[in-house]
């Protein structure tokens, strides 16, 4: 198990220790004072209409060993009460967030699966991780936390984990680029290119490119795994087959891997499929 210290924060993101012990080891981060269990980290983020670094002290109250804020006034009578706790300044949370997620990243050597699409992720997501966890102690994302400070709030849940799958959600161009340079994937799926967030990207070329921003958190040669049906990324993949490894799936266009005579059953899939020259019978069960 990995453990990260104030010491460690403060190299990495240049914060302040305004009270505290240096080898104080972060973990459990929470953003909500109403999840805070005594023994966590509390993040104040800042949001669009209010600074979450405020409400520090109920943090403490709830049972907070240290508070990570934004550079915010802290009463002297405040810092006496709680002196045995830590609080630690910083010029920006989330960015400071983003550093110390990326330099826990780095302490493991475990196969990280990233996940992006239009449509699918969390249910492709699910599924990744319920045939990984086979094998591997895996970690994956939990609910909505796939932006820029769920991706980071997420890697700072690796303990004893040997493997994890994480998605990872757009708006705009740049952002997922930002989250996979922090999760840096040693593969990724993209389940496909579709419409949503056209309004802000203007058209489905451009979310195509914001899809493939996973890529730049990749080590050259690493596979992408891409629906091959999805004409976007067909199209993507019969001009990048040469240069990049890509393992494609698909029930239409030929793949890598294809599904076959598919059965849709009242709370499940069936199906064959054929990878690397062995054929396989599959069953995917399907909550309603």
């Amino acid at each position: 198990m990995k453990k990260i210290t104030i010491q460690d924060f403060i190299e990495q993101t240049g914060a302040e220790l305004v009270i505290g012990n240096k080898n104080e080891i972060l973990e459990n981060f929470k953003k909500d004072t109403r999840e805070i269990e005594k023994g966590d980290v509390y993040v104040g983020i800042k949001g669009e209409n209010t600074d979450g670094s405020i409400f520090f002290e109920q943090a403490l109250k709830n049972g907070a060993k240290v508070c990570i804020l934004n550079n915010i006034e802290i009463p002297q009578g405040t810092i006496q009460k709680y002196k045995d706790r830590t609080i630690v300044k910083t010029n920006d949370t989330i960015e400071s967030l983003q550093k110390i997620a990326e330099y826990k990243r780095k302490l493991y050597n475990i196969p990280v699966v990233g996940i992006t699409g239009s449509v699918g992720k969390t249910s492709t997501k699910d599924l990744i991780a319920s045939v990984m966890s086979k094998k591997f102690k895996n970690l994956k994302t939990n609910g909505n936390y796939n932006n820029h400070i769920g991706v980071p709030l997420t890697i700072l849940r690796l303990e004893d984990h040997t493997s994890a799958v994480i998605e990872m959600g757009m708006n705009h161009l740049g952002e997922i680029s930002k989250v996979t340079k922090i999760a840096k994937p040693t593969m990724s799926v993209i389940t496909n290119v579709g419409t949503a967030h056209i309004g802000n990207l203007g058209s489905r070329e451009n979310i195509l490119k914001a899809k493939m921003e996973i890529l730049e958190g990749m080590e050259e040669g690493n596979a992408i795994i891409i629906n091959n049906d999805n004409d976007m990324l067909h199209d993507w993949y019969l001009k990048n087959r040469k240069d990049k490894n890509i393992i494609t799936y698909g029930i239409e266009n030929e793949s890598n891997i294809m599904a076959k005579n598919i059965v849709s059953l009242e709370n499940a899939s069936e199906f064959d499929v054929e990878i690397r020259g062995t054929n396989y019978h599959a069953r995917v069960n399907v909550r309603r």
